[in-house]
């Protein structure tokens, strides 16, 4: 067990701005402009003199676009010339709960399989979470539904609880206990009336999403792998594509999506290998060499995308692929709603029997 520790408000600032001295610092700012109600966050790496802005809850981004990126140069030219990724230790402030439990999946496929993605892991080893409570939540949010709480409790080096004079600063993994034994005149030991303080606030902002999500009767996590397979040829797939555009945008903005495709390009007379993010709603996902498809209709590629959350990944990692972040609700054009899919099915599955 490490320490629990206090730092005030404005010695945050001056920690905060001694790590981006020496480390590449990455944190939530208002993201501008804002069509919705809502204030979107979005991570930035800031300027020295900014003041560090705390997250309610979740950022736009998910976790995963700091450790696979859009279009990477294949690991096997990382194993041949390390200067093609920047190395420099990088520390992310106000990751949420949902983040760290969706980003399991990331390093199940790209840490636990049979080859190892060397690109991922040094990005990662060189990576330190500091993560923070969730102080309020977006409509979308649903992370209860998955039994994941609103404040993390493991997958973090530090994490920040916001009381009314400071924030308590808890260490989760010996990277977190070095950095502030880096910087310790800034922390005090907590006592035990800020930790009382901060368990009120956690359940307090438990019962208030507990009774958000309430009305919405949302699938329970226990039934999904049944839905997957008792469903799997039920209607559903094909009311919920009319509205697909084949964006890719749910695949995208998920946390805990991961497909990539590898691409040749040449220079010169060198062919060079890329990784590149794919998504399993376009149309060519499954395409193979001999124009064969076995995903040639949106509602199969929409359910795919489905049973590879709710079954694949029960049965290999004993956790749904959803971290209930609502992002793929939100950036939606057809207004899809992964929580409105799991609810049909469970009205056409018998799932009392």
């Amino acid at each position: 067990m490490y320490n629990i520790y206090f730092i005030e408000s404005s010695q945050l600032n001056i920690f905060f701005n001694k790590l981006k001295k020496k480390y590449k610092v990455f944190s939530p700012t208002v993201k501008e402009p804002n069509f919705t109600k809502e204030t979107d966050y979005s991570y930035k790496d800031l300027p020295k003199a900014e003041p560090l802005v705390f997250n309610p809850y979740r950022a736009v981004e998910p976790l995963k676009v700091f450790f696979t990126h859009t279009q990477d140069k294949a690991a096997e030219y990382f194993e041949q010339d390390k200067s093609i990724v920047d190395l420099a230790q990088t520390i992310i402030f106000g990751v949420k709960s949902c983040d760290i439990a969706g980003h399991k999946v990331q390093d199940f496929v790209f840490l636990e399989g049979v080859e190892v993605d060397s690109l991922y892991r040094v990005r990662r080893e060189n990576t330190i979470f500091v993560s923070s409570d969730c102080t309020d939540f977006k409509e979308v949010c649903h992370c209860l539904a998955w039994e994941i709480l609103p404040h993390p409790t493991v997958g973090f080096d530090l994490n920040l609880s916001p009381l009314s004079e400071g924030y308590l600063v808890e260490v989760g993994s010996q990277k977190g206990e070095d950095l502030i034994q880096q910087y310790k005149e800034y922390f005090v030991i907590a006592k035990d009336t800020q930790i009382a303080a901060r368990k009120v606030k956690r359940e307090n902002l438990i019962e208030r999403l507990k009774r958000h999500l309430l009305p919405q009767h949302l699938v329970s996590r226990d039934i999904v792998q049944r839905l997957m397979k008792e469903g799997y040829n039920l209607d559903t797939w094909q009311q919920f594509m009319l509205t697909c555009v084949e964006c890719g945008g749910c695949n995208f903005i998920c946390d805990t999506c991961h497909c990539f495709l590898l691409a040749d390009t040449k220079e010169g007379n060198i062919n060079k290998r890329f990784k590149l993010w794919d998504a399993c709603l376009y149309a060519n996902y499954a395409k193979v060499a001999g124009g064969a498809n076995p995903l040639k209709r949106r509602a199969q590629r929409i359910r795919f995308r489905f049973t590879k959350k709710f079954d694949f990944f029960v049965d290999n990692l004993s956790m749904s692929a959803c971290c209930g972040c609502g992002r793929c609700i939100e950036v939606c054009p057809g207004k899809i709603d992964i929580r409105e899919v799991l609810k049909d099915l469970a009205k056409k599955v018998d799932v009392k029997k």
